[in-house]
């Protein structure tokens, strides 16, 4: 079902990927798709496809500027819109991903999950989940390990079909696309 519905949205998405490569050229500059490895299946890394939202601006010594100094219009509405997401349907074609499950955090962070944080990666990671419906990067850490959690313990093809429909009403009203988990790291706290 995954591969089926991923590749369908491919299909009907492709005009407008083309028209959103086209103007991110225009306005973030050369570099459209952003890779970034992060956690999956198994606790097994992948590369991650995104749309890149910020410039590529650097200092007088060639170094990356800090997000908030190559933060760009443009990027920020590919981030509140969700359109930044959809390479991932790539991630699902390759089998790195479901189109449901937790969302997959930084490759890094696979050494700083304690046993009950780490139960995330029995399924594959998801484009969506009851996290990003719960709130997206509203949330605090230990809320987003325990939504995963749930998730993963009441895994069915209707709490699947919920969430999907959940995921567009919370794109089409942006609401927790840009909370503090997006620019805060995990640390590795240990969740009570």
């Amino acid at each position: 079902m995954d591969l089926a519905i991923s590749l369908s949205a491919l299909v009907l998405l492709s005009p407008l990927l083309a028209v959103v490569a086209v103007l991110s050229r225009i306005f973030l500059g050369r570099g459209i798709v952003f890779r970034q490895l992060r956690g999956g299946h198994g606790g097994q890394s992948f590369e991650l496809f995104k749309l890149r939202s910020m410039t590529n601006a650097r200092s007088s010594e060639g170094i990356l500027l800090p997000d908030h100094e190559r933060s760009h219009w443009w990027g920020r509405v590919l981030r509140r819109t969700s359109i930044d997401e959809l390479p991932g349907l790539l991630n699902v074609v390759r089998g790195e991903m479901s189109i449901v499950g937790p969302r997959p955090f930084l490759a890094v962070y696979l050494e700083r999950y304690d046993e009950h944080q780490a139960q995330r990666h029995r399924l594959r990671p998801g484009l969506t989940g009851l996290a990003q419906v719960e709130g997206r990067n509203l949330l605090q850490w230990d809320e987003r390990f325990e939504l995963d959690n749930r998730y993963i313990d009441e895994l069915s093809l209707r709490e699947d079909l919920r969430l999907i429909t959940a995921t567009i009403r919370q794109v089409l009203s942006g609401r927790g696309a840009d909370g503090v988990a997006h620019t805060t790291e995990f640390l590795g706290h240990r969740s009570s």
